[in-house]
């Protein structure tokens, strides 16, 4: 159980997170994916990354139940902290990150794909941000550079979620694959990247992010400001505890 990271082949780092049941993320393992993201992008020998994981769905999200479970904000100032610099490290891979999602993509996945370089879905593969029934804000930031603007707002303020063919319609997702052939499609994709000059591939991953219009770091940092100022209001254990029923917020 945690982050672990694999050479299947030359020029490709694979991470892998397993957090049993669901891969809701603790805090630590949040800055384990950090770390692994950014250890595998300094290795001079790879020229692409592939962000994955085992179990049941790419990524719930933060861990509710250690929220819960946590007295003061430590816990949020943590799971703030722990995503931003798990999101950076996926955003600032110096060579590019190839995402490989199935089941459920959530929360804070969205945030690790969103930064991602590339995605390759699944066919079971669902996204999205439930974030207000779970008392939060943030990673509309991502979700933005997933699907157009009107359709970012409106599944963030239902938390209704898309499927891989949808954002493949938007060309958010590179490949739909069926669940048993994501692995080798990831692998696919991550060894065309690598077959280029390694040098050359660490210029270009930092020349797109140079002319990204939006600084993603900057924008989640202001999104997870509205997020503590909803856990010091009392709002967001109001909401976690019920996980937004309509009935408890107009009570």
């Amino acid at each position: 159980m945690g982050v672990s990271t694999s050479a299947p082949e030359e020029g490709i780092a694979v991470v892998t997170v397993d957090f049993p049941p669901v891969n809701a993320l603790p805090v630590r393992g949040w800055y384990e994916l950090a770390a692994a993201v950014r250890a595998a992008g300094a290795d001079p020998k790879v020229r692409c990354v592939v962000l994955t994981a085992a179990g049941r769905g790419f990524n719930a999200g933060v861990d509710i139940k250690e929220m819960q479970r946590s007295t003061g904000h430590d816990a949020l100032i943590g799971a703030n902290r722990g995503c931003y610099e798990a999101f950076a490290a996926v955003y600032d891979c110096e060579v590019p990150v190839v995402a490989a999602v199935h089941g459920f993509c959530l929360g804070g996945g969205i945030g690790l794909v969103g930064n991602a370089d590339a995605i390759v879905a699944a066919n079971d593969a669902t996204f999205g941000l439930p974030e207000l029934d779970r008392g939060a804000l943030g990673a509309a930031t991502h979700l933005a550079r997933l699907v157009p603007q009107h359709l970012m707002r409106a599944l963030y303020y239902t938390s209704r979620t898309v499927t891989a063919q949808e954002l493949r319609q938007y060309g958010s997702v590179w490949r739909v694959v069926p669940r048993e052939r994501l692995t080798d499609a990831a692998l696919e994709l991550a060894r065309e990247i690598a077959a280029k000059d390694g040098y050359l591939i660490r210029l270009a991953k930092a020349a797109i992010n140079g002319i990204d219009p939006v600084d993603v770091r900057r924008s989640y940092r202001f999104e997870q400001g509205f997020t503590f100022e909803a856990g010091l209001s009392g709002v967001a254990d109001r909401v976690r505890d019920t996980f937004g029923t309509v009935r408890e917020q107009q009570s």
